[in-house]
């Protein structure tokens, strides 16, 4: 494992459950303890637990080997250290996300392109962040790139009306070795206005459960996501307290053109 900055704000919600994981000598099994505590289970509710990569079978999925048995095949890498740990801050969605991947792949088998909703599921599980929102006009800004409107002219609205939660394990994986490019894929979820008051936990349980019967059941597209630089984010990086962060047209990009 690389050394990690857990005081980074993207790392809020894994922090303490990461650094408990591994301060002892088996991560995996750490955090197979923490899942059970917190009575975790599969979409088919088979308790959740982190497993060696060797026990998934051979020629068995592992979407579907999730599903049947609640064991996450998981190697020793950052990667999969870090889906575990959205398995537990989100375990609503990820098991929602696991069922969606597993049903499809009963449904069309494993092929050698996925489809469009597994390709949004996957997009969702790699990359996303949740943009929780109590007003439809920040959500409106991201949609269509309006970056000042966004990060300089609303600056004062985040942490009151927007804030940024991640999601997907490979973004965070990413976020180890932050760059100014990295962008994730966000997926906007209206919020109510006391939702900035509540706890961070409290909001991420709630947005848990907000977000899984969307991932279960409704219809996923990749045009679902909206592009989001992450160090953009305000409080994020130190650099974008200046305006100028915000005119590098190269990550900060406009908006394509709408077809008349």
């Amino acid at each position: 494992m690389p050394e990690i900055d857990w005081r980074a704000p993207w790392f809020e919600a894994v922090a303490a459950r990461g650094q408990a994981a591994l301060a002892g000598r088996d991560w995996r099994h750490a955090l197979s303890v923490q899942a059970s505590a917190a009575a975790l289970v599969s979409e088919q509710g088979q308790a959740l637990r982190f497993v060696a990569q060797e026990a998934l079978p051979v020629a068995t999925a592992y979407e579907v080997f999730i599903a049947a048995t609640g064991s996450v095949p998981t190697r020793p890498n950052l990667h999969d250290f870090f889906n575990a740990l959205i398995w537990l801050t989100y375990p609503r969605g990820k098991a929602a996300l696991n069922a969606r991947q597993a049903g499809a792949i009963a449904l069309d088998g494993v092929q050698a392109t996925r489809g469009a909703t597994r390709d949004a599921a996957t997009l969702f599980d790699e990359n996303a962040v949740l943009f929780a929102c109590s007003d439809p006009s920040l959500g409106a800004a991201l949609r269509a790139f309006d970056w000042h409107t966004l990060f300089v002219g609303r600056r004062a609205d985040w942490g009151l009306a927007c804030e940024v939660q991640p999601f997907g394990h490979a973004l965070l994986e990413k976020l180890v070795a932050p760059y100014k490019s990295v962008t994730a894929h966000a997926w906007i979820v209206d919020v109510p206005p006391d939702y900035f008051l509540w706890h961070p936990a409290q909001r991420r349980t709630w947005l848990d459960a907000r977000i899984a019967p969307a991932l279960a059941s409704a219809p996923l597209t990749t045009r679902d996501f909206a592009p989001l630089p992450v160090l953009g984010v305000p409080g994020w990086w130190p650099a974008n307290e200046d305006p100028a962060f915000y005119r590098d047209t190269s990550v900060f990009r406009a908006g394509r053109r709408q077809k008349k």
